[in-house]
């Protein structure tokens, strides 16, 4: 995203709209249910999840399961965690676990290979501070795995590895003040990989620009039935729910309050529509300070594991230095619109991966994240 969901998302940026709820009787559970009202719920669920842990040098079993657990705070797209971890001793490798892709959104399994990445760059960041010098390599053989061998070295802990607690995409408007050069520097620095760049647009021009090919993209997937019923699937409407279930998008998460799944479920259907989302972004879009586009080299699964690992460092990097940033991929999500937009870009047969906008601004409640054992492998 600390947090929370790629592509949520990641993250990523979707959410319902009940800006009528009141008009609606019997909501006044909407109140008692918020985070943070009930003790041992989302809150306090969310506070074990997102810290930093400390255990002991020597046991090194302890260090490498501390390792998968910094990793699965990656973003993933609609925070379905996507991902499974093998503990060896000199390695921890990391799979790609397809039952938790999203076929309508991401059919070529691109944003799932994203979101693998960011926990490869988690996992190597979170090496570095225990002592272990990380070294991640593709496994070409497989289907998408990353194998991570993991050395002795002096610790380093970085400010990106001090950050992975307090990330998270946030899918709120932000303050609209611009960022400074040097900040846009270190950012492309960050966000730089082997064959992935960074395009950053400013101008309040580029991101009308911007808008037009995100409502385009947004009008397309609100008229697919398939595509709201997948992310559906993945919005977790009660504080009771998301703690359960420890993924997907909640609700809450989204600036939006918590409700009885019964409830969120018929609300989403009277609330979420093209029009409302359309509005939605036009705000966050126009109150950010700029958006960034990952563009790579390549189009297969070893690239995307690297614009993965790419925007995490960015995502961190913004976390450090105070800047919240959220995904509005509906220009790469919708095929039809994805070569138009790579022509608006200036890009050639490039493919352009992630839309990110960024800018300053007011937190939002973390998402969950299943415990270590359900993603050993």
């Amino acid at each position: 995203m600390p947090q929370t969901s790629m592509f949520n998302h990641m993250l990523t940026r979707r959410r319902f709209i009940v800006s009528s709820m009141a008009a609606i009787g019997g909501l006044a559970t909407v109140s008692a249910c918020s985070p943070g009202k009930n003790p041992g719920g989302y809150m306090d669920a969310a506070s074990r999840i997102w810290r930093h842990g400390k255990v002991d040098a020597g046991n090194r079993s302890a260090v490498l399961r501390e390792l998968v657990r910094y990793a699965t705070l990656a973003p993933s797209s609609h925070n379905t965690q996507c991902w499974k971890f093998r503990i060896e001793d000199r390695s921890i490798s990391i799979f790609p676990d397809f039952s938790r892709r999203c076929p309508v959104v991401d059919p070529d399994d691109h944003h799932l290979f994203v979101s693998v990445g960011c926990a490869t760059e988690n996992l190597i960041q979170a090496a570095s501070a225990n002592g272990l010098y990380g070294n991640a390599v593709f496994d070409p053989s497989s289907r998408g795995n990353v194998r991570v061998s993991l050395e002795p070295a002096n610790a380093v802990v970085t400010p990106l590895f001090n950050a992975i607690p307090e990330r998270q995409s946030t899918r709120a408007e932000y303050d609209g003040k611009p960022i400074s050069m040097n900040e846009l520097a270190m950012l492309e620095r960050e966000g730089t990989g082997k064959g992935v760049r960074i395009i950053f647009l400013t101008e309040r021009a580029a991101m009308e620009s911007l808008l037009d090919y995100v409502v385009q993209g947004n009008t397309a997937q609100m008229n697919d039935s398939a595509f709201i019923e997948e992310l559906k699937a993945w919005i977790r409407f009660s504080e009771s729910d998301a703690v359960r279930r420890g993924d997907g998008l909640y609700s809450a998460s989204s600036g939006n309050p918590s409700v009885p799944s019964w409830l969120g479920s018929l609300l989403f259907g009277l609330f979420f529509t093209q029009k409302n989302e359309n509005d939605k972004y036009a705000k966050q879009v126009r109150s950010s300070a700029g958006i960034a586009v990952f563009v790579s080299e390549g189009n297969n699964p070893e690239q995307w594991i690297e614009v993965g690992r790419c925007y995490e460092r960015f995502s961190l990097r913004c976390t450090a230095m105070g800047i919240r940033n959220a995904m509005l991929n509906q220009p790469v999500e919708v095929t039809a619109l994805r070569s138009q937009f790579a022509a608006f870009l200036g890009i050639g047969e490039r493919r352009p991966d992630l839309v990110v906008r960024f800018g300053r601004g007011s937190g939002l409640p973390q998402s969950l994240r299943r415990p270590v054992e359900a993603v050993l492998a």
